[in-house]
């Protein structure tokens, strides 16, 4: 065998490699501080301030035009305004601007836009402290606002609220992770081993989490386990739908109570008076679920943790959430509000329909607890008002209306698998029985989920002991 000698250093001969600098981007003009607050009418505003995002070349992005990236991936402007924004130079690229609306952007390129930012207002209610010490908060989350900067929302988030209220250099770490819409038990770390122990019991599902929902109509009494796969059908949209073909996900349900529309609970209360008009009652008549009279309060766990799992689960099973903008809309999902639906294939419509909401009409949740859905709170529904920013000409939104800050689905407990810690928020308001009727202001243990798993262990398909169809039909093997 010959051996042949080799020099390691012979590729490395030649020109030296030339040094290049990282591309130009664009720097935010100001970062307030104080943060640019003010509350009104119960709701936490933000004065509008220039803002820059920078973000690189996704891999999705790459060889794309730079108008049909915003076009596409950007729903909070109208086309009109991106192009505008690509020719005058508030949307560059390392730096530079670009040529024309139909450049292409390459990997490793910064997109920067920089605009005069309106933030959404949130509901103005405190950030609840229900646990603290040296490594952790423990906070009751206000529904309505957003965790982390995203989208519309920047100083109007927990991260921001919490670090305006602590200082500037003060920097929060969420563990877990609730939608804007939920209220509830939310962890928030002080220190990243603090914040990374906690997140990886929760990644390894050592930790139960119970929700609280409201929902349309007489729930089942039962034990009810949905075990429904989940699909994203529109990630743009937010929008998740049961089907056979998505991920596994599976639902313990226990309800808490029943409120009957015009009576208690006892039938002692006093009878409601059905203050509809003629043209609202005609409505009314063409919606399926107005038979479900009344509405439930629902004691949730999910064993899985798919995105809207919850609301999801609930509207295949007929009862969606009172006054959640997407999943309990007839005007998307029609008459049937989907109950009972894995199999159809109008997703395409579905987020046509959705895709138009909020914009120059109001995003309307129709299916509401008491059925009368006020026409103040129609008009005060997020939208656009016709108006324009003076400097930026920005179409500006109405404020949100009460119904909009948040939806009936609060997380109400957190507990460690192996007893070490419980934390638990009290029943929200929209949850206590209402004046004049009796009913649980506590949760009891005899509708505790919790205690099914515990009773049958990992709740395998062939342990449950009730499954609905969507319908409320017993399943269970005769």
């Amino acid at each position: 065998m010959v051996l042949a000698v080799v020099d390691p250093f012979e590729n490395l001969k030649g020109e030296p490699e030339v040094f290049v600098p990282p591309p130009h981007v664009i720097t935010t003009p100001c970062d307030p501080w104080p943060r640019p607050y003010y509350l009104e009418d119960g709701l936490r505003k933000v004065h509008p301030y220039h803002y820059t995002y920078n973000t690189y070349c996704k891999e999705r992005w790459r060889g794309r035009e730079l108008l049909d990236i915003f076009a596409t991936e950007f729903r909070d402007r109208p086309l009109e305004y991106y192009k505008d924004a690509i020719e005058c130079g508030k949307v560059v690229v390392n730096g530079e601007k670009v040529p024309s609306v139909r450049e292409c952007v390459q990997n490793g390129d910064i997109v920067s836009h920089t605009l005069h930012r309106h933030e959404p207002p949130v509901t103005a209610q405190p950030i609840g402290i229900v646990h603290e010490d040296n490594d952790m908060i423990v906070i009751n989350k206000p529904a309505g606002v957003p965790v982390h900067p995203a989208g519309r929302y920047n100083y109007n988030s927990i991260v921001e609220i919490m670090r305006a209220e602590r200082g500037y250099d003060w920097n929060p770490l969420p563990c877990n992770r609730l939608d804007r819409l939920t209220s509830g038990v939310m962890f928030i770390g002080k220190h990243g081993k603090a914040a990374t122990k906690l997140a990886d019991q929760i990644m390894a599902r050592t930790v139960k989490k119970e929700y609280i929902a409201r929902v349309i109509g007489e729930f089942p009494d039962e034990d009810v386990i949905c075990d429904q796969p989940v699909m994203q059908i529109s990630p743009k949209l937010g929008l998740n739908r049961a089907r056979a073909s998505g991920k596994d996900a599976k639902t313990v349900f226990k309800r808490l109570a029943y409120y009957p529309p015009s009576k208690s609970v006892n039938g002692t209360g006093p009878k409601l008076e059905d203050e509809r008009s003629e043209k609202e009652k005609a409505r009314d008549s063409k919606m399926a679920w107005k038979a479900k009279e009344g509405y439930s309060i629902v004691r949730c766990l999910p064993l899985t943790g798919r995105t809207h799992q919850l609301r999801v689960h609930l509207q295949f099973l007929g009862h969606p959430i009172s006054n959640d903008p997407i999943y309990c809309n007839q005007r998307v999902f029609g008459p049937s509000l989907a109950a009972g639906d894995a199999l159809s294939d109008n997703d395409e419509d579905i987020i046509s329909k959705l895709s138009k909401m909020g914009k120059s009409e109001a995003a309307e949740a129709i299916a509401y607890h008491d059925e009368m859905v006020e026409e103040y709170n129609k008009r005060k529904a997020e939208k656009m008002t016709g108006e324009l920013c003076d400097i930026c000409d920005t179409p500006l939104y109405s404020d949100p209306g009460p119904h909009e800050l948040g939806i009936y689905l609060h997380a109400k407990r957190y507990a460690c698998q192996d007893g070490e810690w419980e934390y638990e928020t009290p029943l929200p308001d929209w949850a206590l029985p209402p004046p004049g009727v009796e009913g649980p202001t506590m949760t009891t243990i005899e509708t505790d989920p919790m205690k099914l798993v515990d009773e049958v262990g990992d709740l395998k398909l062939d342990d449950r002991k009730y499954k609905s169809n969507g319908s409320g039909e017993d399943m269970r093997p005769s």
